[in-house]
Formats: C-alpha cells, structure tokens, sequence
C-alpha cells in the first residue's frame, strides 16, 4: 500500500532529524576526542600513510629530487667537525687579549688560549703589537684538549715554520742577505734572519773592527749551513764581502794589500776589505821555515791573485810569482814590490802559452 504525500513528509522529516541528530553525537565526538587528544598530547597526524601507499612513495620522490644528495649532506656535516688536531693551521678571530696571553675563537666547543710567548717568532712587548681585537688570522694548534676542553694556540710556531722555508730556499739562491748583529761572543757574532738566530763564525768575520764594536752593525751575509732539524744556521761576512770583491777582481791580478795576521801556514792579507791568504809556499821560490822570518803584521806588499774560489770564499796569493829572482822576497822585498806588474805580465803571458800548448796552466797555480 504507497504512502500518502503527507505521511511520506513527515518519514522524511523524522529522518532529517534522526539525521541531525547523528551528526550532532558524532560532531560532540569529534569534539571530545580531540579535547582528549589535546589533553594526551598524542601528537598522532590526522593522516598517516601506510607503507604501501602511493602516496608515501610520492613523498620519497619528492625528497629524493630535493637538491642535494646524502654524499652532498655528509660534506655539509663535516664543515662542522670540531675534531682538532695538533699540528693544524686554522683559522682563529681574536676576541680577548689578556695578561698571559690570548683568547681566540677557533669554531670550537671552548674558546681557545695562545700564550704570550707563542705570539711571535720575535720579541714583542705586548699582544697589541701583534694582534688586535676581532682580528682573523691563522693559527697554529699545538696540543690536545686539556680538562676543561680549550685548545692552545700559537702564531710562532707558523712563522717558525715559515722562516726556515724561506731561508732554505734563500741558500738555493745562494743569495747575498743584510742582517742586523745583535750581539756577540767568544765564538762570533749573533744575528736574526727572517726571526731566527743565526750564528757568524769569528773566522768568517771579516772586519777592521773589534767583533764587540759590530752590535748593531748590518753585514751582507752568505749562508754556510742551514738545519732545521738541529736549529742550525750559520752564516758568512767573509763569503759575502770576497764574492762581491771577486766580482771585481781576476786572476792575475796585482793587489796591494797589508799583513793582517801570519800563521804557520801562511798570511793571511787584507785586499780592500777581503782577506786571502798567502801561503808559505806561495812567499818565495827560496824554501822558508816559517813566515814569521819574512813577514810582519800591517807590512804593506804587492801580492798575485792566483785563484778565486767563490764557493768557498777563498782569495789566493802570491808573491813568489812575481820575484824577479827567486829568493828575492827574503833579500830585496821592496825590488819584488816595485816590479810586480812586471812579473805579473809575464807570469800571465806564460799562462796563456801554456794553454796553446794544451798544458793545463793551474799545475802552476797553489790553491788552498
């Protein structure tokens, strides 16, 4: 039997309601489980795709598509290793200058700490002459965490580094350095190269002046040794002043020069600042016991340069080469001295025909 219009109304109004009233119960649910949700702090999302869910997969694409890769975001983490070294250099920003030293923030958990006495390879009289506050610079790291954490610091120890290098590279140029001598002892004289002592041999001292007067002297020097490993450098007056004399000079040549020290070997002559050495059986043809019998200290004499050696920084004379006859330097020096010029044009004339001959002239030629 079908339903009138009006009964069919009044169903669908009973559903409406019923329907209301459905959706009122379920929104006073919802209501109530997110206030207990809020309560609980559950944190659970509102949708949580399962594992299978194309979804969820979507989601991966789009992070692997992200812009960097997990190689990229490891190198991303490594810039922010703080696992120093000692031995590393790195870059420090000064922050706090002390009594003792410096504080320096190198990027690590605990600021680091730099002595006073690591400030420089030279002497200062204070952190400021070196750093200054919010300054950016390198640093040298010198030890292991100590138990609070800090690292100790130095800029001496880069400049060490760097001034040996350099002098090394220096002797391989076998340059000529001018260098400032700051004090003296019984063996030579003391010197700073590059902020490293450097030691002069009183022998390889070459000067009119007592070694005491040459503090605060500037010398041109050469390079003898140079060992880091046993914090050696020592340096040479004499080899700087003879190669700059030999450049001037040649073999062959007459010079006159002054006694200025006799030994049993030989004299040693002062040319124009250098010294060369005149030895014994280089005096005269005649046999001599000793060059104390024919010569004395500031005598004035003529002598032959008979060989340069600038590696060595050695000058060689002679007179014997230029006695008119031999013997002539122990009866008649000042015959030697007023015809050496002479003697010394024959001598080379005599050189040069030996070397036509195909003779090698330095058979004729004392070296020492």
């Amino acid at each position: 039997m079908s339903s009138t219009p009006k009964e069919l109304s009044k169903e669908t109004a009973t559903d409406s309601t019923s329907d209301i009233e459905t959706s009122t119960v379920n929104n006073a649910n919802n209501s109530d489980l997110k206030e207990i949700e809020q309560e609980e702090d559950l944190g659970i999302p509102e949708e949580v795709p399962t594992a299978d869910d194309p979804k969820s997969r979507a989601k991966k694409k789009d992070l692997d598509g992200a812009g960097f890769t997990l190689d990229e975001f490891a190198s991303l983490l490594s810039k922010y290793d703080y696992n120093f070294k000692p031995g590393d250099i790195v870059n420090g920003t000064v922050f706090a200058l002390e009594s003792k030293g410096a504080m320096i923030d190198i990027g690590a958990k605990t600021a680091a700490f730099m002595p006073m006495q690591e400030v420089s390879i030279n002497r200062v009289e204070g952190l400021s002459d070196v750093l200054q506050p919010s300054e950016t610079r390198e640093f040298f790291i010198m030890s292991e965490e100590n138990e609070d954490g800090q690292l100790a610091l130095s800029i001496r120890r880069i400049e060490y580094q760097r001034a040996w290098e350099r002098v090394r590279q220096l002797q391989k140029e076998d340059a000529t350095i001018y260098s400032e001598v700051f004090a003296t002892n019984r063996g030579g004289a003391l010197v700073r190269v590059e902020g490293l002592r450097g030691f002069i041999p009183g022998s390889h001292i070459s000067t009119r002046k007592a070694k005491e007067e040459l503090v605060a002297d500037f010398l041109p020097l050469k390079f003898l040794e140079v060992d880091e490993e046993r914090n050696r450098l020592v340096l040479s007056h004499r080899r700087a002043l003879v190669e700059r004399k030999m450049n001037r000079l040649e073999v062959g040549e007459v010079v006159v020069g002054a006694v200025r020290g006799i030994k049993p070997y030989g004299a040693f002559i002062d040319i124009g600042g250098v010294s060369g050495l005149l030895h014994i059986s280089e005096i005269s043809h005649e046999h001599i016991e000793t060059p104390h019998s024919v010569l004395n200290v500031n005598d004035q004499m003529k002598v032959m340069i008979i060989d340069l050696d600038a590696e060595r920084g050695r000058i060689s004379l002679s007179t014997k080469a230029l006695e008119p006859e031999p013997g002539d330097m122990l009866t008649d020096p000042q015959k030697v001295f007023d015809k050496a010029e002479e003697m010394a044009a024959r001598y080379k004339q005599m050189l040069l025909e030996q070397a036509e001959e195909g003779e090698d002239p330095s058979a004729n030629v004392m070296t020492v």
